[in-house]
């Protein structure tokens, strides 16, 4: 491939940025089910597939103030998705976890949400499909890159082993979840 023939990453990006949201959009109309807000389905979808985090933790992942992070756990813990615990090694840290009705709540969720997808794709031939699946394989590469270089600039430089931050969102690896 020649110069020429290289692809704009910049027109790439932008294609990329409107695809992702009208997808988010798209997908988002499944959550109603859930009776969350975006805002709340997003904190219990990191809590359900991530586990335990401080609170903290959680205003950075979803780059929020922790005050608006604390009003958020505060609504879900009266609703009982989640339960809130001392943290052991900082007295003054509260860590927040899903209950099991929360995770519940979350998978079904999730659920709708990949049918949902599953059905957008269903008109695509296997090359199309193998196409969109290499697609995805590069972005998530790129998003892990992403979070090692975070990670390691947090951590005042050097670079982390590829692969070994998490984006905040990563969804579970087995097809059941």
């Amino acid at each position: 491939m020649t110069a020429g023939d290289r692809p704009d990453r910049r027109a790439l990006a932008d294609a990329l940025h409107s695809a992702a949201i009208r997808l988010l959009r798209e997908l988002r109309r499944e959550d109603r089910a859930m009776g969350q807000s975006p805002a709340r389905a997003s904190v219990l979808s990191i809590l359900a597939f991530r586990g335990e985090q401080r609170m903290s933790a959680l205003a950075e992942l979803e780059q929020v103030a922790r005050p608006t992070m604390t009003k958020l756990v505060a609504g879900l813990a009266r609703d009982g998705l989640v339960q809130l615990r001392d943290d052991p090694a900082d007295g003054r840290a509260v860590r927040v976890r899903a209950t099991a009705r929360g995770s519940r709540l979350l998978q079904s969720g999730r659920r709708r949400r990949v049918e949902r997808l599953a059905s957008l794709l269903a008109p695509l031939n296997d090359r199309q499909a193998a196409q969109l699946d290499a697609a995805v394989g590069l972005l998530r590469e790129r998003l892990a890159a992403g979070a090692d270089e975070r990670a390691a600039e947090r951590a005042g430089g050097g670079r982390s082993p590829p692969g070994s931050v998490a984006p905040p969102w990563s969804p579970p690896t087995s097809p059941t979840s």
